[in-house]
């Protein structure tokens, strides 16, 4: 069993192709968990064991492994870095104390560079830069000190240098002579003591003083400096020959905070917020951060980190608000894609359980102590849609519950049926995810989907006050029914959540409220299923104000009838229009391209935000554009940039599509043929 202080927990993170799983790979051969050094090229590598990922030659989900080092127990999250694979990174960083990030020396700072230590910052994590492939070639290396300086701030610093032969490094926390064609050693030692002792103030004082501070000294406050973000060490690697993982390794096992160290977790649970010690004794409080399926037994695994309490195979362990517990039985560690088993599971680890069906990622476990939810950090709203179907008849309800799978995996991924064509609608980041993710299942499953273009997110709304009125009546010789309704609508704030605003404003007993909500449901038929294209209505506001019942022949059915009527009759009268999703892009590219991407971006309906110059003569443009204008971007951009340039998308919000756009949407998308019955 692990000691709570003895475990370190890193995630990590970084921009595709920057050699994060390699790195992760030399780690555990370095410190003797693998017995050979597993490589992405090769297809040996313990992360990416799926076959898409072998396929691809990039991690596609987040994996788990652990090692022992300097006596201390490490537990790795290795995470994707390409834009559409960001959601598992983003979610996985809630289980570590520290990030990782890693970049490639010769490609410099990339988008998800940027976006993950952005999201590393935001969620309070202590922070380590690795520049990784030190002996790149066309690595410029001062430089992208530098750049890294200038993104990040200051405060990141270098804990090591290259050697001249950039076959070793040189350590710069405990050693302050040497030579390297980076910087000077002493310069290097010099600044990162600087970082690290502001985070102290009368260990500034004497340094301010002129007193010599000794290294004990300085290590005693460097995982607070760390964690206060007063320092970033920056450290070089060639994982590939394994150069400079040891001083990694050496500098998480000193320097990086443990459990008990670091900032406590906190539950809330609405205005209540409870702090939770990394205490094993305490009450059983953990969070799900990664789900994966077992590519040849289809078995489920849900990895977990432990904040407080300890779990046993025999405890009842509640997930979120159920009212009954589970045993979770075997308590396993993950090394990639296998497992071994462990007697318990303590504060601070993380631990994987099997076949433990109901377990989602967000959701916490407990002993029924606790109550309330972890703050996860949010993932990217999906944006692009593949209309399925099935390759072989009746493979429909197989299909559906492959998918069903794969969206547990990720939290970027999400199912819907199309209320319209009735077709099975897959959505995610972009096309190579969509494209992917049906590798997948088709790998998996042994199931194959034919596939539509991408459908864009559309929706629709109203921009007038309008009444409807409708009365339902029907006399088959027995029982009636009878219902009517009256209704006022009127638009919402834009992008209202929820999309219905809606109030039940009867007085004096018109309509029974035992019928409120029938005439509910008859309203959401419409609002999910469209009126100009057959896309949800959002931004709506109803009141519903008068109507009459029959103490006979009045039922649920005839007030489902009655409101969805009027409902509709109002949408006649309120100009309802088409909205489409507005995205932000922002476009880093070189700086003599950037005249051509702000024109095409404009010839697209695009809103240049602004602009920033980057280092390395790199330009950053920040526009919002439509959706549906961007996208085969991808293709786009490397065309204009020659392969330089790199895009993220994030959902802004939703606005109307102008007419002439609106006709053609609507040509494509028949207006769908609603009754009240």
């Amino acid at each position: 069993m692990a000691n709570t202080g003895d475990i370190r927990n890193i995630v990590i993170m970084g921009h595709g192709g920057a050699g994060k799983t390699s790195l992760v790979e030399a780690i555990l051969h370095k410190t003797g968990a693998t017995n050979r050094l597993g490589s992405v090229d090769d297809k040996t590598s313990i992360c990416d064991y799926y076959d898409e990922e072998k396929a691809h030659g990039h991690s596609i989900k987040s994996s788990v492994a652990h090692t022992q080092y300097g006596g201390k127990q490490i537990n790795i999250i290795d995470t994707p870095g390409f834009p559409d694979f960001i959601g598992p990174s983003i979610k996985a960083i809630v289980g570590a104390e520290t990030a990782v990030i890693v970049i490639n020396a010769a490609s410099g700072v990339e988008t998800i560079t940027r976006k993950v230590f952005e999201t590393a910052t935001k969620t309070g994590k202590a922070k380590l830069i690795v520049i990784n492939k030190m002996d790149a070639e066309n690595a410029d290396l001062p430089r992208l000190i530098k750049d890294i300086q200038e993104f990040f701030g200051t405060q990141c610093r270098c804990a090591n240098l290259p050697a001249a032969d950039k076959a070793s490094v040189i350590d710069c926390i405990e050693n302050s002579t040497g030579t390297s064609p980076v910087m000077d050693v002493a310069q290097a030692h010099t600044e990162l003591i600087e970082s690290v002792i502001e985070a102290d103030d009368k260990l500034m004082e004497s340094y301010l003083g002129g007193e010599q501070i000794p290294v004990e000294k300085v290590s005693a406050v460097f995982v607070q400096a760390l964690r206060a973000g007063n320092v970033v060490p920056i450290v070089f690697t060639n994982a590939r020959k394994e150069i400079g993982v040891e001083g990694l390794l050496n500098l998480i096992v000193k320097y990086t905070p443990s459990p008990l160290q670091a900032e406590p977790a906190k539950l809330k649970a609405g205005d209540k917020e409870t702090v939770l010690q990394a205490d094993p004794s305490g009450p059983l409080a953990g969070v799900v951060f990664r789900v994966s399926f077992d590519p040849r037994s289809n078995m489920k695994f849900s990895s977990i980190r432990i904040f407080s309490g300890t779990l046993k195979s025999d405890t009842n362990m509640i997930r979120n608000d159920d009212k009954k517990g589970v045993r979770p039985g075997h308590i396993l560690k993950s090394q990639g894609g296998e497992t071994q088993e462990i007697p318990v599971g303590v504060a601070g680890d993380i631990i994987t359980l099997g076949k433990i069906e109901d377990l989602r990622v967000g959701d916490v476990i407990h002993d029924d102590k606790i109550t309330g939810k972890f703050e996860m950090p949010e993932a990217p709203s999906p944006m692009f849609a593949l209309a399925l179907e099935p390759a072989t008849r009746g493979d429909e309800q197989k299909i559906g519950t492959s998918l069903e799978k794969l969206c547990e995996e990720d939290p970027c991924l999400k199912v819907t049926r199309d209320a319209q064509t009735k077709e099975l609608v897959l959505n995610g980041l972009g096309d190579l995810h969509l494209r992917v993710m049906l590798e997948k299942m088709e790998s998996r499953s042994k199931l194959k989907v034919n596939t539509k273009e991408p459908k864009i997110p559309y929706r629709e709304t109203i921009t007038l006050k309008a009444e409807g009125h409708y009365r339902h009546k029907k006399q088959t010789g027995g029982a009636g029914q009878f219902g009517e309704v009256y209704l006022r609508i009127e638009p919402a704030p834009r992008n209202s959540d929820p999309p219905l605003v809606y109030s039940w404003d009867i007085f004096g007993g018109s309509i029974p409220g035992q019928y409120e909500p029938a005439v509910l449901k008859g309203v959401n038929e419409i609002m999910e299923n469209g009126f100009v294209a057959g896309f949800p209505l959002q931004d709506v506001k109803v009141s519903v104000y008068d109507g009459k019942y029959h103490p006979v022949d009045s039922k649920e059915v005839a007030f489902r009838a009655a409101g969805k009527g009027a409902f509709l009759e109002a949408l006649e009268k309120a100009r309802p229009v088409l909205l489409e999703p507005i995205v932000i892009i922002e476009v880093t590219a070189p700086a003599e391209n950037i005249g051509d991407i702000a024109g095409d971006l404009a010839g697209k309906r695009g809103r240049v935000l602004g602009q920033d110059m980057l280092p390395g003569n790199m330009l950053l443009i920040k526009a919002q554009v439509p959706l549906s204008e961007v996208t085969q971007y991808n293709s786009q951009l490397k065309s204009v940039t020659g392969g330089r340039g790199s895009y993220s998308m994030t959902l802004s919000h939703y606005e109307p599509v102008p007419p002439n756009i609106q006709a053609q949407v609507v040509a494509q998308y028949a207006r769908p043929k609603h009754t009240a019955e």
